[in-house]
Parts: C-alpha cells; sequence; structure tokens
C-alpha cells in the first residue's frame, strides 16, 4: 500500500532525526515522506538535506501555522493514505505504517488509529502518559473523547470529500477535523489497539494554562462550526480533563 506521511517542522533541529528517521525505517510498505518545513532558521533543514532523496517531498518556506503547512503537505500527498507525524514525536517501531496497512486492505475503512505513549523530553524510555483509545461509536466525542491525532491515518479521498484542517484554528484543528469526519459524516473508522506514536511532553496544546484554554475553546467551536450540538460541545470539553488524567503515569 502506497503511503503518504507528512512532517511539519519549525526550528526543531533537536527532534528532527528521530522523527525522519522512524519514518525511513518503516517497513512492509511503499513510502511517499514528505516535509513541510515553516523556513527554520536552525539546523532544522541542514539535517533535513542530508537524507536527500529518502524524503520524496522536501519544501522549507513561511507558512500561516502549523495547520496550513499540514494543508500543504496533504496537497502534495500522492499515497493512498495519509498519516501525519509531528517533528517532536516518533514512531514506536518499524512495523506501524505495515500493522495499518494491513486494516486498510479492507476497502471500505476510511480512518485507522491507535495509541500514543507521552514520553520524557530527555528521556524518551520513559513513558509518562498512556493514551489508550477505543473503537469509536456515535456520541462518544460528547463524554470527552477523541483519538491521539498522531495516530490518526485517513485515506486521501476522505480529505477529498470533506475538506483539509481548519486552519483557522491555531491549536485544536485536528480536533476539529477529527469531530467533522467521525461524528459528524460518520466516517468508518478502526481502533487498532496498538501504541504507533510516542510523543514528547510540552506540545502546543498543553505548554500553558493560556493555551490549554484556548485549545478547549477551540474545541468547543468545533462542535457549533460542524452544526452539532452546543450543549453536547460543552459537555465533550468538560470531561476531557477527566479522561487525561487517567492517562497519567504516577
Amino acid at each position: 500500500m502506497f503511503f503518504s506521511v507528512i512532517t511539519v517542522s519549525y526550528n526543531s533541529q533537536s527532534t528532527i532525526r528521530s522523527a525522519v528517521d522512524s519514518v525511513l525505517a518503516q517497513r512492509g510498505v511503499e513510502l511517499d515522506y514528505i516535509v513541510i518545513d515553516g523556513a527554520s532558521m536552525d539546523g532544522t533543514v541542514d539535517a533535513l538535506r542530508g537524507y536527500g532523496s529518502r524524503i520524496a517531498q522536501l519544501v522549507s518556506e513561511p507558512d500561516e501555522g502549523i495547520y496550513n503547512a499540514m494543508n500543504k503537505g496533504i496537497g502534495r500527498a500522492r499515497g493512498e493514505v495519509v498519516g501525519i507525524l509531528n517533528s517532536d514525536d516518533f514512531y514506536a517501531d518499524d512495523g506501524v505504517l505495515a500493522a495499518v496497512a494491513k486494516v486498510f486492505e479492507d476497502g471500505t475503512v476510511d480512518c485507522v488509529y491507535g495509541d500514543l505513549d507521552y514520553v520524557d523530553e530527555a528521556d524518551t524510555s520513559r513513558v509518562t502518559r498512556a493514551w489508550r483509545s477505543r473503537p469509536y461509536c456515535q456520541g462518544v466525542f460528547q463524554k470527552g473523547w477523541h483519538p491521539a491525532h498522531p495516530t490518526f491515518f485517513v485515506r486521501k479521498s476522505v480529505y477529498d470529500r470533506f475538506g483539509v484542517f481548519n486552519d483557522q484554528l491555531k491549536i485544536a484543528a485536528d480536533y476539529e477535523f477529527m469531530l467533522r469526519v467521525l461524528e459528524k459524516a460518520q466516517c468508518k473508522s478502526v481502533y487498532l489497539p496498538k501504541v504507533m506514536v510516542k510523543m514528547r511532553t510540552g506540545g502546543a496544546s498543553n505548554r500553558s494554562i493560556s493555551s490549554i484554554l484556548k485549545a478547549n475553546w477551540e474545541c468547543f467551536q468545533a462542535w457549533r462550526l460542524n452544526g452539532l450540538g452546543v450543549f453536547d460541545g460543552m459537555s465533550a470539553i468538560l470531561q476531557k480533563p477527566a479522561r487525561k488524567l487517567k492517562q497519567f503515569k504516577l
């Protein structure tokens, strides 16, 4: 199966190699690897150029934020299935894409997602939070649930039918997209109970109290933008923190 994997980077010199290496190590699939860099000013671009043609498409230019850059990558994607891996994340092992491809052999499946481990920024062998998902059923978003976006693989045709990321949302456009395709459009999804991605702590949505508040407001706005129930959206936002607390390693 032909996969397009998109990595978006900006001044990611300290982490970019682990992300790229984890993608290029994937076995058993045909890979179209796309890196969209936001005109980094550190050594990120030099590190990326060192991979040569192993990165199929490398673009480094100013953008209008992370989701704008992701949309650029989606526009360039040639694969049947698209995955997005952030520059400070990495795949948990070399068989992630092959496991996902096996599920997509069922031509009726639109989306596949799995589990994610948050890891210590300095010691990535130390898991600080374990995000374990579940099969989707209608209404579960209202209970504060949603998939971990870095594990969310989508057929390119889903983007073609239902649109890309709403880049007016600066922190929670990934949540809005998943709400749109799962809860509103009812695309067929499959949960793969496997840790797919290791994510370093300190991402844009949880690096400060103000970021957390903004992310929750944008998640609430996602319900309104999709014409879904406002009270359901409020319920989702109120229940999200309790779900997160259960994930932390004490």
